[in-house]
């Protein structure tokens, strides 16, 4: 049981630290107003939002006194059930005569957590809330809350958010001028990411911190929270999965190729794994456009949520870190939308309401590689008119006309900028 004590000390020390923090404005849209789930991979930035959140409410008129901010992950306050969540509120109430805002950072971790939530609002407390696990989206929690909060998916920083972090500006113009300090930012973020305290370390550092926060989600996320007994089996699973993004797979194919490495696993069980990557944000997956309705389900193409954890299982990647770049910045931006397209051509992203197509190619130098990237898109597009179609590389920059249709060829770091 949580000592009302110890909750009133904790409230007031985090009104002080949130108060005198600095930190980097995320070019995320946020309803001050209302009542907002903030969801997504650890360490992605979610608390940050929380600070952000609070210092915009204090701007628009409000008092730090009238925020109330709990941090669930406190070592402090191990073993929280429902009923403590009230003390934490009776706690606030007993020091102050008004009525809060709830700031409540990782509250996953409390069981039925849902139903306080649920409370709060409908008693008319504006409520702000982070988790690290997508099963706060599942359908009987988004039932149990009702539709009374918007959620949002945190990712790791953007390019954009990068380069404000080395307090880079874009120069007029920059389209069309040298830019060799953004391309050189651009190779970092590329490789190791853009989870914010990685931005910060030294490259010897970078990948050493990496391996330290998967090793986090490996255990915490992954095989403690679903009590998987064989974690060499889902290691590999990871592994294979990583040296395995560009290509569609089926749950049999993962189990086949998991099993071949010498740790056997049924399609059941890596079905249930990959569900478990994507539920701790560490993944995610898009579906097949032209698929049936059977085979949306089970045949997908999985990325990784931030490019360092490529780089930590695959090496020479260069050629997967770009399309998992891709996937990441269309996943970002169409969340709901984002798929690919195979049926008789095979185009990596796809975007069926906007009518986008995508292909990404590292170089388009080689003819057999420009035909065949070329080729795909002119194919969708004599299938389904699109309204703009891309070839994203790393460097290369042009624009192909064909069969009175242009396919715009953009280097990857100035297609995120623009």
């Amino acid at each position: 049981m949580l000592d009302k004590d110890l909750a009133q000390r904790l409230i007031v020390e985090y009104q002080d630290f949130i108060n005198n923090i600095s930190f980097i404005e995320r070019d995320i849209t946020i309803d001050y107003k209302g009542n907002n789930v903030f969801v997504g991979l650890r360490r992605a930035g979610k608390s940050y939002l929380l600070y952000q959140s609070v210092h915009q409410l204090i701007k628009n008129g409000h008092k730090i006194e009238e925020i109330l901010f709990f941090n669930f992950e406190d070592d402090r306050i191990d073993g929280l059930q429902i009923s403590d969540l009230d003390t934490i509120k009776l706690a606030y109430e007993e020091m102050y005569g008004t009525k809060p805002i709830f700031f409540l950072d990782e509250i996953q971790i409390v069981e039925h957590w849902e139903k306080f939530a649920r409370r709060l609002v409908d008693t008319g407390y504006q409520v702000f809330i982070t988790g690290s696990n997508a099963k706060m989206l599942s359908n009987e929690i988004a039932t149990t809350l009702g539709g009374r909060f918007y959620i949002t998916e945190v990712f790791p920083f953007s390019f954009a958010e990068y380069l404000k972090i080395k307090n880079i500006s874009l120069p007029k113009n920059w389209q069309h001028t040298p830019a060799t300090a953004i391309i050189r930012n651009f190779q970092q973020f590329f490789v190791y990411g853009g989870l914010p305290e990685v931005i910060e370390k030294e490259e010897k550092f970078k990948r050493e911190w990496l391996s330290s926060l998967f090793n986090k989600i490996y255990f915490s996320d992954l095989l403690m929270r679903y009590s998987i007994r064989n974690n060499r089996a889902l290691k590999v699973l990871i592994r294979k999965m990583a040296e395995s993004v560009m290509q569609p797979v089926t749950n049999n194919r993962i189990a086949a190729i998991v099993s071949a490495a010498g740790f056997k696993i049924k399609s059941e069980t890596a079905a249930e794994y990959c569900q478990y990557l994507t539920d701790s944000y560490l993944m995610f997956a898009i579906e097949n456009y032209a698929s049936k309705l059977q085979d949306k389900v089970s045949v997908k193409k999985y990325y990784f949520c931030d490019n360092g954890f490529i780089s930590l299982f695959v090496t020479d990647a260069d050629t997967l870190l770009l399309e998992n770049f891709v996937a990441i910045t269309l996943r970002k931006k169409y969340p709901d939308e984002l798929m690919y397209f195979n049926s008789n051509v095979e185009v990596d992203f796809y975007l069926p309401e906007q009518k986008i197509s995508y292909q990404v190619s590292y170089s388009i130098k080689d003819p057999q590689t420009r035909e065949r990237e070329v080729r795909a898109l002119v194919r969708l597009n004599n299938y389904i008119p699109q309204n703009q179609m891309f070839i994203i590389t790393k460097d290369e920059e042009e624009i192909i006309e064909v069969d009175g249709s242009k396919i715009y060829v953009v280097p990857a770091w100035k297609w995120v900028l623009g």
